[in-house]
C-alpha cells in the first residue's frame, strides 16, 4: 500500500470512527468529545490492520467498553477486518479537547457545557473560577449545584432557581 493510499484509508477509517456516538450522551460523537485520539493503518501478515486510540473522560469510565465495541462494529461493517482499539491514558483527557460543535450539542440537549479551560492547560497566570453555571433551558445564571456528581462522573447536578428545572453540567476537567 502506498503512503497516499494509506493516508486516504486512515482518513476514511477516522471518519467512520468519528461518527460513533457516546453511549452516555448520545447526541455527542466520540470526536465531539475529543475521546477519539488517533487512527492508523499498517500491514500485518499481508493484511490491513487498523489501530484506533481512544482516551476515557475518566479513568475507569464504564462507557469505554461500549465505545470500543461500537468502533469495532462500525469499522468492520465498512470492510475493515482487522481492528484494534487501544485505550490511551496519557495525556489524560480534558474538556479542552471537546469541539465547539460538541459543546453546542450539549447545550441543545439540556446539559450545560463546560466553560473555560481546564487547569492542566493553565500552567501559569490567574486561576479561573466558575461563579455560576448558565441554565441550558432558560439561560439564567441563578443556579446552584445540588450534587458534585450527576448522572455520570463527568457531570454535576444543578438546579435553576429561575425556571426551577434540574440539569446536568459537564464539568471542566
Amino acid at each position: 500500500m502506498s503512503v497516499t493510499d494509506r493516508t486516504t484509508r486512515e482518513s476514511h477509517a477516522w471518519q467512520i470512527a468519528a461518527r460513533v456516538a457516546d453511549p452516555e450522551v448520545p447526541v455527542l460523537t466520540i470526536e465531539d468529545l475529543g475521546v477519539l485520539r488517533a487512527v492508523s493503518i499498517d500491514e500485518r501478515d499481508g493484511r490491513e490492520h487498523v489501530a484506533v486510540d481512544i482516551t476515557p473522560t475518566y479513568s475507569g469510565c464504564p462507557a469505554m467498553d461500549a465505545i470500543r465495541d461500537d468502533v469495532i462494529l462500525a469499522l468492520t461493517a465498512e470492510g475493515f477486518d482487522d481492528v484494534e482499539v487501544r485505550l490511551v491514558l496519557s495525556p489524560a483527557w480534558t474538556t479542552d479537547w471537546m469541539s465547539e460543535d460538541g459543546k453546542r450539542k450539549l447545550q441543545e440537549y439540556g446539559i450545560a457545557p463546560p466553560s473555560g479551560s481546564a487547569a492542566v492547560r493553565a500552567a501559569a497566570g490567574p486561576v479561573r473560577l466558575a461563579l455560576s453555571v448558565r441554565c441550558p433551558r432558560c439561560g439564567s445564571l441563578d443556579t446552584r449545584e445540588v450534587s458534585r456528581f450527576g448522572s455520570t462522573s463527568c457531570k454535576a447536578l444543578y438546579e435553576c432557581r429561575a425556571c426551577l428545572e434540574p440539569f446536568d453540567h459537564f464539568k471542566v476537567i
